[in-house]
């Protein structure tokens, strides 16, 4: 008579393993949903849209509300299918983009932490230029200003975080989450504005740059580690 047993541990150890992936992968989605939020910085992005729309009506500041953010989100879902042929055309790395996305990513932290915009956004010639242009919208307030490179870079980083569908989904959902939330808060630029003043604004640019220069230094960190395995262990 042959006996045959079965270890109820292969099973459970089994569907704990997959449970610890699914959580890692959702607390990186919910990394980078925190971290584009923070680089969008709609807070940022209140002061400079009221000053471009000075004197327009409330249809008019709505319009190019909407313009600016189905910018953002046609830059920035284009960069989640065309991520990999971005860097294989440039010849770069993803440890390498890693380490440069992050130190963009940080150089804009470091103007909210100081209530500034930062040049990596949007050049002083490129303000002045921005007051006679008519569609606004799309550039320079969806392009450069809220879609900038730290943005752009961040997205490309994440595509190379997992493969198939499912993945690509939910980073372009995430992409929606933040730009409805951007939609609104541009829409209600005016009243946000009046409410929290510019001392209230500048309090909220300096928290999301808290976040958003731990996270560059997360992405810069592991870029290091994957160039340089032997000096970071």
């Amino acid at each position: 008579m042959v006996w045959f047993s079965i270890d109820p541990k292969g099973p459970r150890l089994k569907a704990g393993r997959q449970m610890d992936r699914d959580m890692e992968a959702w607390s990186e989605y919910s990394r980078f949903l925190i971290a584009l939020f923070a680089m969008l910085t709609p807070f940022a992005a209140i002061p400079i849209f009221l000053g471009m729309t000075e004197g327009r009506s409330a249809k008019e500041r709505n319009a190019i509300a909407l313009s600016a953010v189905m910018t953002v989100a046609t830059v920035l879902i284009s960069s989640v299918f065309l991520g990999d042929a971005i860097l294989t055309v440039l010849g770069t790395s993803l440890a390498s983009f890693r380490v440069g996305g992050g130190i963009v990513l940080l150089l804009i932290a470091l103007s909210l932490l100081n209530a500034t915009v930062s040049g990596v956004k949007q050049t002083p010639q490129e303000a002045d230029e921005a007051g006679t242009r008519q569609a606004i919208g799309v550039v320079p307030l969806g392009l450069p200003l809220l879609a900038g490179p730290g943005s752009i870079s961040a997205v490309i980083i994440e595509v190379q975080r997992g493969v198939g569908w499912e993945h690509f989904a939910v980073l372009v959902a995430c992409i929606l989450i933040v730009c409805a939330f951007l939609l609104l808060t541009l829409r209600l630029a005016v009243p946000i504005g009046n409410k929290l003043g510019q001392t209230g604004l500048n309090i909220m640019n300096r928290l999301t740059g808290l976040l958003l220069a731990a996270v560059a230094v997360e992405i810069i960190a592991a870029g290091l580690r994957s160039l340089f395995p032997g000096w970071m262990t």
